[in-house]
C-alpha cells in the first residue's frame, strides 16, 4: 500500500496548510495513541525542536494521544536522536519529535521512533493511516492517558553522548566554534563539549521560535567559517534545526561535509579494527569518497537518498557506520539512529587518534567536482518523467563515457527537483548541470 501522510521522514508541510494544522495533529495523536494501545500498555514521549509552531502541536498531539488511552511523557525542545535514545530507556512503546529539521520555522512536521528507537515500521504508519480516516473516539474517562514531564531529559542525554567516547577522553586544548542553528542542540551540544574539556565558543543558541536555521545551522555555515576565522579557532561544528545532521568547518574556514566527515570516522574505525563490514552512502554521495575506501579495501555501498534508506541497508547488511554528504551520520555502534553530535565526536575522536587538524585529515578524500542544483515546481506533472528531461540525461551521461554521473531527484521533503551532475572536470560539469536544470524549469512551467 502507498501512504497517504507519511513520507520518506514523517510527515511534514507549511503551518497551517493540511496536513500540518491543529485539527490534524490532534486526530494523528489517538491515531498513534490507538495504534500503539494494540500492542499493550502505552507510554509515548514526545519532544520538540525550538520553532514557535511546536507548542500548538505538542498540545494537539497531547491532547489526541490521551484520549486514546496513552500517557504521555514530554520532553521540551531537545534533538531528534535524543528522543530516538530517551524512547529506549523510558521503555514507551513510541517517540514522537515535532519538527521540520533544516527547514525553516513555517514548516512543521511529525517524525515517529518506535520502542527501539529506530524508524517506525511500515506496517505501523499504514496502521496510522487507516485509523486517521476512521471515526474519532474517546476512551471511558477511567482510562484516558496522563501526561507528565521528564525535567532531566537534557542531563541524561548529555551523558548518553559523552559515553560514546571513552572513559577520560579529554579536549583539552582544543578550541571549537559550535553552532547550534537556534535550534534543539542549544542547550546540550554546547555542555557535551564543554563537559569534555574543549574551549567552545557558541553561536546561534538563542531561540525564539522563529529563528531556527535562519542564516545559521548545517544549512547556512558563512557565519561559522567568519567565526572560526576570527577565533582562530581548531574547527567548527554546525547542526540544523533538530540536531540530526552536523557540517564541521576546519580552521582555514573550509566547510567540511558528510561524505568527508563520514571518510574520516570510517578510516579511524577501520585502522582500529573496528569497522565491521563496510560503508553506507547514499545516490548522492561523492565518487572521491567511493574511490578512496576503496584504497582502504573498505566495501561501499549506496542507499537512495535519505536516513531512513542509509539505516535500512546498515540493518540489512549487519554494518555499522553510514551517512549523506548533508550531514547525516549513522553510528550504529553507538546508537539507532542519526546522531549530529555523537557523529561529531567520533570525528574528533578520529583527529585525537591520529593527531591531526581536519584539514589534514580530510586532505586523503580528493573529491570529484559534483554540482547540484535545485528547481523548485509546483506539482502535478513530473518533470523527471518528462521524454525531454530523460533523453538529455541520457545524452549527458553518455557524452562524460562512465568518468562521471548524472542523478535526478525529486526532493522528499519539498517540492523540488534536484539536479546533480559530477565528473572530473568542474566547467564541464557545470555546464551540463546547468543545461539539465534549465530544461527542468521549462518543462515544470
Amino acid at each position: 500500500m502507498s501512504k497517504k501522510y507519511f513520507g520518506t521522514d514523517g510527515i511534514r508541510g507549511r503551518v497551517g496548510e493540511y496536513p500540518i494544522t491543529p485539527d490534524f495533529m490532534l486526530k494523528l495523536g489517538w491515531a498513534a495513541g490507538m495504534a500503539f494501545r494494540k500492542m499493550g500498555a502505552c507510554k509515548v514521549l514526545v519532544g520538540k525542536d525550538t520553532r514557535i509552531s511546536g507548542y500548538m502541536f505538542e498540545s494537539a498531539l497531547e491532547a489526541g494521544l490521551t484520549s486514546a488511552g496513552a500517557d504521555v511523557m514530554l520532553l521540551g525542545p531537545m534533538p531528534t536522536p535524543a528522543i530516538a535514545y530517551l524512547t529506549r530507556t523510558f521503555q514507551a512503546q513510541a517517540g514522537i519529535v515535532i519538527s521540520a529539521s533544516h527547514n525553516p520555522h513555517d514548516d512543521n512536521g511529525i517524525k515517529f521512533f518506535s520502542g527501539q528507537g529506530t524508524k517506525l515500521p511500515d506496517d505501523i504508519e499504514l496502521m496510522i493511516e487507516e485509523l486517521l480516516d476512521a471515526p474519532m473516539t474517546v476512551v471511558e474517562s477511567s482510562k484516558i492517558g496522563k501526561v507528565s514531564r521528564i525535567n532531566d531529559a537534557s542531563g541524561r542525554y548529555i551523558e548518553f553522548c559523552k559515553g560514546s567516547v571513552p572513559t577520560g577522553t579529554s579536549f583539552s586544548g582544543l578550541k571549537i566554534v559550535v553552532d547550534c542553528a537556534h535550534g534543539a542542540t542549544y542547550k546540550v551540544a554546547p555542555s557535551v563539549f564543554r563537559e569534555l574539556g574543549a574551549d567552545v565558543v557558541v553561536l546561534s543558541a538563542q531561540p525564539n521560535g522563529l529563528n531556527i536555521n535562519h542564516n545559521c545551522g548545517s544549512t547556512h555555515t558563512e557565519a561559522l567559517q567568519a567565526a572560526v576565522l576570527a577565533e582562530q579557532a581548531d574547527l567548527g561544528i554546525a547542526f540544523d534545526g533538530d540536531g540530526d545532521r552536523v557540517l564541521m568547518v576546519d580552521h582555514t574556514g573550509t566547510v567540511v561535509d558528510g561524505d568527508e566527515l563520514l571518510f574520516i570516522i570510517a578510516r579511524d574505525l577501520h585502522g582500529r579494527g573496528k569497522l565491521q563490514g563496510g560503508v553506507v552512502g547514499t545516490l548522492m554521495s561523492n565518487l572521491g569518497l567511493e574511490l578512496v575506501l576503496a584504497d582502504l579495501d573498505i566495501p561501499f555501498v549506496r542507499a537512495n537518498v535519505g536516513d531512513r534508506y542509509v539505516i535500512s541497508e546498515l540493518l540489512e547488511r549487519n554494518w555499522v557506520i553510514g551517512g549523506e554528504n548533508s550531514g547525516h551520520i549513522v553510528c550504529f555502534d553507538h546508537t539507532t539512529t542519526g546522531d549530529a553530535i555523537i557523529a561529531a565526536l567520533q570525528v574528533l575522536m578520529a583527529l585525537k587518534a591520529r593527531n591531526e587538524g581536519l584539514a589534514q585529515s580530510r586532505q586523503a578524500l580528493r573529491k570529484c567536482p559534483q554540482v547540484l542544483i535545485n528547481v523548485r515546481f509546483g506539482g502535478g506533472v513530473n518533470p523527471l518523467e518528462h521524454a525531454q528531461v530523460k533523453q538529455a540525461s541520457e545524452r549527458v551521461t553518455e557524452a562524460m563515457a562512465g568518468r562521471g554521473r548524472v542523478l535526478l531527484r525529486k526532493s522528499g521533503t519539498e517540492p523540488l527537483v534536484r539536479v546533480m551532475v559530477e565528473g572530473e572536470d568542474e566547467a564541464q560539469v557545470r555546464g551540463y548541470a546547468e543545461e539539465l536544470a534549465k530544461l527542468v524549469t521549462e518543462v515544470s512551467a
